[in-house]
């Protein structure tokens, strides 16, 4: 019913059902409901670089769309095995991140994919541990030649500002939403390109950012203190590869937090971010083919001997890795890839226990899907279901 531990194989989908009105919009593209073919994990988390670069030969036909997690690990505090959170979607060749934690333009490049093939950066909010190498891949790949960098504009899509006051040191007015982020990168890394423009030997990053603020629906009445009430999934982007639509999450103080369901012809991913168990997921990963979710193991979080009152915050703020089985039954998805994990030591808490807490979460609900535990440069092709 369950398994989180094979070899590469076919899965085998769930009948899709029909969503209720008035909650995930669809297109005929949308329609389409897939399959995934799961790459499961080696016993350590990381893959070997051989091993990722062995998946990307031509020998192997590429996916119309396939999953890349590029790294799983929660939190802000850095792991030696373990990168931050990041995940890239493939769709017809062209490549979309989710989020861009510690490492992601190496993991990038270790999981085969090709800069000039970058399409779009979607941020899900605005937590360092989600963001700290997101201007870097402007920085470093702007305008370099060849397969080193892109040279097309990358459409970027972030939260807005939350519209409270920042309190570090020497900030003034609102916090910054992605576009102001983005705008404030550019100048605090200024120096760089400018040498570099005066020896005519690079461009100014920010000319190949189409960069966006996503903010929620007016009719939501979401604000800052009411962060993520119960809602309809709005669209944040579409062209002719992938319909981008998106829901508020509950993330602490956190605003705005979101999820984002990506559909295309080939089939349907879901991004929870960060969040704590919410109704706006099942309604955005309705029948989706893959929900990409974030875990927390309570007892994992014990033993780093963290005070209380902080492990009481990352329970309330994140979703408890029992209850992702119950969350995938009741969106009817068709697998559950478990990522973000937290603790992501594997010396505190091994894959092993990871997989059970897994099978254990799937069998409790009832769960008939396939439960995946993320691993960085894990590469899930993803096939329409039948």
């Amino acid at each position: 019913m369950c398994t989180a531990n094979e070899s590469e194989q076919s899965v085998p989908g769930l009948m899709a059902c029909s969503p209720a009105d008035g909650q995930s919009p669809h297109t005929s593209r949308r329609a389409l409901l897939g399959a995934v073919t799961a790459s499961a994990l080696a016993a350590t988390p990381l893959i070997p670089a051989s091993r990722a670069a062995a998946a990307t030969s031509s020998r192997i036909p590429t996916p119309d769309l396939s999953l890349v997690l590029l790294g799983t690990n929660a939190g802000p505090p850095p792991l030696a095995h373990r990168y931050g959170i990041s995940s890239a979607l493939v769709v017809n060749g062209r490549t979309y991140l989710v989020d861009c934690g510690r490492g992601a333009v190496t993991q990038y490049l270790r999981a085969g994919l090709s800069l000039p093939s970058l399409t779009g950066i979607f941020l899900t909010h605005l937590h360092a541990d989600h963001v700290v190498d997101y201007y870097a891949f402007p920085s470093l790949a702007a305008g370099a030649a060849g397969d080193q960098g892109f040279r097309t504009t990358v459409s970027v899509h972030g939260p807005g500002s939350a519209g409270t006051a920042s309190t570090v040191s020497g900030a003034t007015g609102p916090l910054p939403g992605t576009v102001e982020m983005t705008k404030l990168a550019g100048q605090a890394y200024a120096a760089s390109p400018t040498f570099f423009m005066t020896e005519h030997a690079g461009i100014d990053p920010a000319t190949l950012l189409d960069v966006h603020d996503v903010l929620p629906p007016a009719a939501t009445g979401a604000s800052a203190a009411h962060t993520a009430p119960a809602m309809t999934p709005f669209t944040v982007m579409e062209n002719d590869d992938v319909r981008v639509t998106a829901v508020l999450v509950p993330h602490g103080a956190v605003f705005p937090a979101y999820a984002y369901r990506f559909d295309t012809d080939h089939g349907s991913v879901v991004f929870s971010g960060d969040t704590a168990p919410t109704s706006n997921i099942v309604t955005l990963a309705r029948d989706a083919d893959v929900l990409v979710h974030e875990a927390v193991y309570p007892d994992g979080l014990a033993g780093l001997g963290l005070p209380q009152s902080l492990i009481d915050h990352i329970l309330t703020t994140h979703t408890d890795v029992a209850e992702l089985g119950a969350i995938a039954a009741e969106a009817g998805a068709g697998t559950l890839v478990a990522t973000h994990l937290g603790p992501g030591d594997p010396a505190v808490v091994p894959d092993a226990t990871w997989r059970r807490l897994l099978r254990a979460s799937a069998a409790g609900a009832g769960y008939g899907g396939r439960m995946v535990l993320g691993a960085d440069l894990l590469r899930l092709p993803v096939k329409r279901r039948g």
